[in-house]
């Protein structure tokens, strides 16, 4: 991570998932590395990202042990919900399972941000990334269905970017990003990828800190996929 300075810190919310241990892992090879924090419901007591107190809690500790973090990385997100998989058509919709959804991959990481955001330095290349996915596109929408995955996402993405311009204003260095790790074999992607092309999860973890690696704060409020290309809105 050389765009990082010596001793830097880094928070991997979601270390227990398939791509959010092989970051933690990764992020933990590179030379420059300080304190890797792993944090996920399974590893960390009372942690819940559907809970704000558990949430800001988390942040109070991680402030009094470790200060500030230059890369926060939250890798959570769900698909199946109740082992119901993505919708195919309206009439599959539930309006339970929809709130889920965006329990999880949205409320939850906005929640990260109100609490999080606090723990990035004020000043130096620091980057807030979330794991968002391709379908969360509205302008790359062809195929329809996967109504609340898709809507979660997509509205996950709006987060990153009104978030970024608040975060711009104290930190002009920070980066936001939302990011696409493309399609992985992991428990999440492996009942749906069809004979799609995957990457495995260390793939993937070497793919996201590259582009991590490589961004300027030119680049914050970004939709980005594993590759560095820019998709759309």
């Amino acid at each position: 991570m050389k765009s990082f300075p010596d001793g830097f810190n880094a928070l991997v919310i979601g270390s227990s998932g398939g791509i959010g241990s092989q970051l933690a892992s990764e992020l933990g090879s590179a030379a420059n590395h300080g304190n890797i924090v792993r944090l996920s419901r399974s590893n960390t007591e009372d942690f819940d990202l559907t809970d704000e107190n558990s949430i800001s809690a988390a942040a109070a500790r991680l402030r009094q042990n470790h200060g500030s973090f230059q890369i926060i990385f939250c890798a959570t997100g769900v698909l199946d919900i109740g082992g119901v998989g993505p919708e195919k058509a309206l009439s599959d919709l539930d309006p339970l399972t929809m709130a889920s959804a965006f329990a999880v991959n949205t409320i939850g990481p906005a929640l990260l941000f109100k609490h999080f955001v606090p723990l990035l330095p004020a000043s130096g290349k620091c980057v807030f990334a979330v794991l968002s996915a391709r379908v969360g596109s509205i302008g790359d929408n062809r195929l329809g269905g996967w109504y609340s995955y898709r809507s979660s996402k997509a509205a996950l993405n709006q987060l990153v970017k009104s978030a970024s311009i608040e975060i711009a204003r104290n930190r002009p260095d920070a980066i936001c990003l939302a990011l696409h790790p493309g399609t992985i074999e992991t428990g999440l992607s492996r009942p749906h990828a069809r004979g799609r092309f995957t990457h495995a999860p260390d793939q993937a973890a070497k793919n996201l800190l590259k582009v991590i690696d490589g961004v300027t704060p030119e680049s914050t409020g970004g939709f980005m996929a594993y590759d560095g290309s820019v998709i759309p809105w």
